[in-house]
């Protein structure tokens, strides 16, 4: 990480970047490697008084746009055949709902209606993640749905209409993979797989040159993007959190670690 990434963090109380993080395997949350003390680090320099994270998970899609206006939201092990630990982990951080209907109604203003989902309990891309970043859960969280059949260019325009959210004391979080290629991941090998590091450094390039254009049609240009995200729904997040930080926005990285070869953690601010 960064001094600067600190910086932005520290000083962004009125206007806050925004933040990817890549949530790996259920595993990460007792397996940090390099990339959760990282998160850890950031997360300390979080202003005291933040009010809320916005957050969209690839393990919540529906239909249309949602959003979990519950105050209290359950921790969902939203996974199975993983050691006994795991599923002993709560994550008991609030909701908000005021900040829900914040949210939809910035939503509805950009012409995107979005439901109301009372009963929507933290799945695993959220307090995973959260778990590294904000173990004491002392922040409220609203989780937005990725609305099944989205492009990025559409993904991108839910996080647009939630820039002012970044002047309200509110960090919009995208939380997903730089790589996600399930089909790989019991495939025993360790060593870094070429394609991994191929896709996501022309990521990182576009990112920091602000090609939002080559970004938007990365199915088309990033080398091996297929094999990296046989779907696209671990990589959507990343463009929630593009367009919430506006065009101008470019990275500062948390992480760059892979993990079982071909799950790249890749984590980063956008300011």
């Amino acid at each position: 990480m960064t001094a600067s990434a600190i910086a932005t963090a520290t000083t962004a109380s009125a206007h806050l970047p925004t933040l990817f993080v890549s949530h790996g395997a259920p595993l990460f949350a007792i397996e940090p490697g390099s990339t959760g003390p990282a998160l850890a680090a950031w997360g300390q320099t979080l202003p005291a008084d933040l009010r809320g994270i916005v957050i969209m998970s690839p393990h919540w899609m529906a239909r249309t746009p949602a959003v979990m206006t519950t105050a209290r939201p359950e921790t969902w092990h939203d996974f199975g055949g993983f050691p006994p630990a795991l599923y002993e982990l709560q994550y008991p951080a609030a909701g908000n709902p005021a900040l829900a209907q914040e949210v939809m109604d910035l939503l509805a203003g950009a012409g995107m209606d979005a439901k109301a989902d009372a009963q929507r309990p933290f799945d695993h891309g959220t307090w995973v993640p959260l778990m590294h970043m904000l173990p004491k859960a002392n922040v409220p969280i609203v989780q937005v749905a990725l609305p099944m059949g989205w492009n990025a260019r559409q993904v991108y325009a839910m996080g647009q209409a939630l820039q002012s959210l970044r002047d309200k004391g509110v960090l919009v979080m995208g939380s997903g993979s730089m790589t996600h290629n399930l089909g790989e991941f019991f495939g025993g090998e360790r060593a870094v797989a070429p394609y991994v590091t191929e896709f996501s450094r022309w990521i990182e390039s576009k990112l920091a040159a602000g090609d939002l254009d080559a970004l938007l049609d990365y199915r088309q240009q990033a080398p091996h993007a297929h094999r990296a995200h046989p779907s696209e729904d671990h990589f959507l997040p990343l463009f929630f959190t593009l367009g919430a930080a506006g065009a101008q926005a470019r990275p500062d990285y948390l992480s760059r670690e892979v993990m079982y070869s071909m799950l790249a953690m890749d984590s980063f601010t956008l300011q």
